[in-house]
């Protein structure tokens, strides 16, 4: 009998162990959302530094930074009413039934003590009605002030009849891996709930096709977190948590925060111009590693190489070359890609920055101005446009318009790449902001043209159903 039970124990194990094997190496690993009077809102900087920066964690005290804390975090309540036809009668004839209500919950930090909180744009993306609830248990109604889904960010406002507690931000770029952190949220509903861990890594990127520059903690972080505070001891605002990294869709030890200094320039941007002012340096290019570093016949192995730099950009006039190896901008240094767009992100058009950059084994230096959005890629077509060069406005022989440079596979063969769009269903296109809001109002099934010119200067017409 006790060498069945032996041989039972053995085999659960072996099991256990079988499986664990299993989902560590065969299972595909998800990156999930981790959701379920002043005439400009008053926005705090901090600029203290971390009091428990080197101590140990017998030494470390979270206690004064969690009671700072959790009276700034809020608890939000996205209430979403779908509506879509009931039956192909239905869908034919325009006719349309309200569906089952959809409520989604989330986190958000208080940023003044007149009602302004940053939260998460998929905490409250289509949302008909948003609720925010403080600590206090007291609850209003929230108005969306701005959003940037590129960063994630979004700004609301309540109106409150008293002023209100609030988080400072601090300064993301400064934080050191392994400094102590919390993060404050509503997991799972469960409201003011402090988790502490270290910064595990900085500049972290999820995705190859977007420019993402997260701070990655190991401070556990559910769904509801998203939108809540990463604080340093100090409770300064380091950071908004937004994903987590896993194959379950809860927290196994990955969690990642917007940096504040990306999060601070959103909001600003949003207060003062009403949407996302972006400066871009104007090249194209990527990480290094040892295939690229062969091709390109150099040993080293950290920085930002140059593919190409685009035409009219400020590192064009300030005499960045392909094949360029960008190593610092202003104090940071740069290692890799998602560095670089991650300190550019808090910058905007006109701001100037020196960057550091080898160039055939010679470090040289280069003062670059920022400029405005060069390309944008259009709602319902996906299309990848620009605003016109110099010479684009000699070659083609207009003065307005957009011009294609890269499309999706469903529209590669009707040879668009390098036409230039002038006008949309009748409308002129000056620029890629008339572009991007004119694409974004076209209906999913209605039918709409728009017209094009080539480089030999004659019109043709594109009809979209």
């Amino acid at each position: 009998m006790k060498k069945i039970a032996s041989l039972l124990l053995v085999s659960v194990f072996a099991g256990a162990i079988t499986l664990g094997a299993y989902k560590l190496f065969f299972e595909e690993e998800n990156y999930k959302f981790v959701t379920s009077e002043q005439e400009t809102p008053f926005v705090t900087t901090s600029n203290m530094g971390t009091s428990a920066k080197g101590a140990g964690i017998n030494e470390a005290d979270f206690t004064l930074a969690a009671e700072k804390t959790v009276n700034s975090v809020v608890h939000v309540k996205n209430l979403t009413i779908s509506k879509g036809p009931s039956s192909i009668a239905d869908f034919f004839y325009g006719f349309e039934r309200q569906q089952t209500p959809q409520v989604g919950t989330g986190s958000g930090v208080i940023i003044s003590p007149d009602g302004y909180i940053v939260t998460n744009n998929h905490v409250i993306a289509n949302s008909s009605q948003l609720e925010v609830t403080l600590n206090n248990n007291k609850s209003y109604e929230a108005e969306v002030i701005g959003t940037d889904a590129d960063s994630d960010i979004a700004l609301l406002k309540i109106d409150a009849e008293e002023e209100l507690p609030y988080l400072a931000f601090g300064d993301s770029d400064n934080t050191k891996i392994g400094e102590w952190v919390l993060a404050v949220g509503n997991p799972f509903n469960l409201t003011s709930t402090v988790t502490a861990g270290i910064v595990s890594a900085k500049a972290r990127s999820l995705s190859p096709r977007r420019a993402q520059s997260f701070i990655q903690t190991d401070a556990a972080v559910n769904p509801g977190n998203s939108g809540g505070a990463l604080v340093n001891t100090n409770g300064d605002l380091i950071g908004i948590n937004t994903a987590i990294t896993s194959q379950t869709g809860s927290y196994v030890g990955y969690a990642f925060a917007v940096p504040s200094n990306i999060a601070k320039k959103v909001v600003e941007d949003i207060m003062e111009f009403g949407n996302v002012q972006k400066g871009l340096l104007g090249i194209r290019g990527g990480d290094l590693n040892p295939e690229v570093a062969t091709e390109m016949g150099i040993d080293d192995l950290e920085g930002v190489y140059i593919a190409s730099v685009e035409e009219e950009s400020g590192a064009e006039e300030a005499g960045l070359k392909e094949g360029d190896i960008i190593k610092q901008v202003d104090n940071i240094q740069v290692s890799k890609f998602s560095q670089l767009t991650g300190y550019l992100s808090s910058k905007r058009p006109g701001d100037k920055v020196e960057v550091t950059l080898n160039r055939d084994g010679k470090s040289l230096v280069k003062n670059v101005v920022l400029k405005k959005q060069l390309s944008v890629v259009l709602p319902a077509t996906g299309f990848t446009v620009k605003n016109l060069s110099k010479k684009d406005r000699k070659t083609f022989g207009v003065s307005k318009g957009v011009k294609i440079t890269n499309v999706p596979e469903s529209y590669s063969r009707y040879g668009l790449i390098n036409k230039v769009i002038i006008e949309l269903d009748g409308e002129p296109i000056n620029n890629i902001d008339d572009a991007k809001e004119r694409f974004g109002q076209l209906s999913r099934y209605g039918r709409t043209s728009f017209t094009m010119i080539n480089e030999n200067g004659e019109k043709e017409h594109m009809i979209l159903q």
